[in-house]
Formats: structure tokens, C-alpha cells, sequence
């Protein structure tokens, strides 16, 4: 494939996906729809430490921006589609990259520790009544194997987060999405990397 076309294909999707990383991560800040959790700071670490904004969001929505302009060669851009902008944006490609990975990782996290929620504690043998807190983090603590079995392979154990309504679900459903969008932004940022690489040595391919 042209270096050209490369870039007019892979900047574009980087801007979408980007776009989504960043929606994803603010609706985990807004769970049941509403900005009272996140008022209250009843909202889990790993959603307000933002990885689908800064690393999978930012980073890629800049850097995609750049290898979307030297693709089209745009006319508001001097030396558009020349080595030099080859090599920027394979170098910016690099820093998707590291910012897609960190959001992958950290999402990973998140979704490993489920959210934060007000929940039975009586249910987990750990006092009487409810609580704010990470109730299937919490129960991994004790019984090693009760995260993974209990919380994403079993659904009846979601119902003991009592507030928000809906949150485990919410929490799974972004998580996955934000993994799932950084993973396909590692994919697209390997392939520019190499695409700057080629454009570097051999400049755009278009009129030859």
C-alpha cells in the first residue's frame, strides 16, 4: 500500500478511536447518568485516574491529527507529505503507542478490581451493613479465586452493589471498551510507525 494512502486510512480511524476513548472514560465518571457520585467522590481510582483521555485520548487524537494532514497533504500545512513529516509522525505514532498501552494496562486494572460501590458488607462476611467500597477487590483479598470466579463469570454476584444502580455493569461494559479501543490503537500505531519508517526512506509513493 502507498505510504500516502496508509496514512489517510490509519489517521482518520486513530481520530475515532481516539474520540471514543475519551467519551468512554468520562461516562465512567458519570455512572447512572448523573454527576452525584463523582461530586461525592464515590467514584473508583482507576476511572478518575483518566487513562481513556490522556493516554488513549489526547495523545492519539494529536498525534492523529498529524498523520491525517500528511496523508491529505493539506494546503494550511508547509512541506505536507515530505521525509520530515514522515518521520513526525512516526515518532508521535511511538508516543500513541505508549499512551495506548498505558490505557490498556490501566484499564485492565479497573476492570480487574471492580468498581466502587455502596454495598451489603453482611453478604461478605466482613461486618454488618452497608458500605462504600471495592466489594469484589475486597473478597479477592481473602479467597484468591473469588474475583475471577465470582464477579465477571458470575452475573448474581453483580446485585450486591446496591448504589449506583446499574454500576457493575457499567463499569465492565467501559472498562472492555476502552481495552478493546486501546488494543486496536496499538494496532493502528505499530502500522504508522513502520509506514513513517518507509516514508522516511522512500518518501510518498503518489505521482511516481
Amino acid at each position: 500500500m502507498c505510504v500516502g494512502k496508509c496514512s489517510r486510512i490509519v489517521g482518520p480511524c486513530l481520530l475515532v478511536l481516539g474520540t471514543l476513548s475519551v467519551a468512554a472514560n468520562i461516562l465512567l465518571l458519570f455512572p447512572s447518568w448523573t454527576s452525584k457520585y463523582l461530586v461525592e467522590g464515590h467514584i473508583s481510582k482507576d476511572a478518575k485516574a483518566v487513562p481513556g483521555v490522556w493516554g488513549g485520548g489526547i495523545t492519539v487524537l494529536l498525534a492523529a491529527t498529524h498523520i491525517t494532514a500528511v496523508g491529505w497533504r493539506c494546503a494550511g500545512c508547509s512541506d505536507c507529505g515530505t521525509r520530515r513529516n514522515a518521520f513526525i509522525s512516526a515518532l508521535l505514532s511511538k508516543l500513541v503507542l505508549l499512551g495506548a498501552a498505558a490505557c490498556f494496562v490501566l484499564s485492565g486494572v479497573g476492570l480487574t478490581n471492580g468498581p466502587l460501590c455502596f454495598y451489603n458488607a453482611t453478604e461478605r462476611g466482613r461486618g454488618h451493613g452497608t458500605l462504600w467500597g471495592y466489594p469484589f477487590l475486597d473478597a479477592s483479598r481473602q479467597e484468591p479465586d473469588a474475583r475471577a470466579e465470582n464477579y465477571l463469570h458470575d452475573r448474581h454476584t453483580w446485585s450486591i452493589c446496591l448504589e449506583p444502580e446499574g454500576i457493575v455493569a457499567w463499569n465492565v461494559v467501559l472498562f472492555s471498551l476502552l481495552l478493546l479501543v486501546s488494543a486496536a490503537e496499538m494496532v493502528l500505531a505499530s502500522i504508522q510507525i513502520l509506514n513513517g519508517c518507509l516514508g522516511c526512506l522512500c518518501g510518498f509513493c503518489e505521482g511516481k
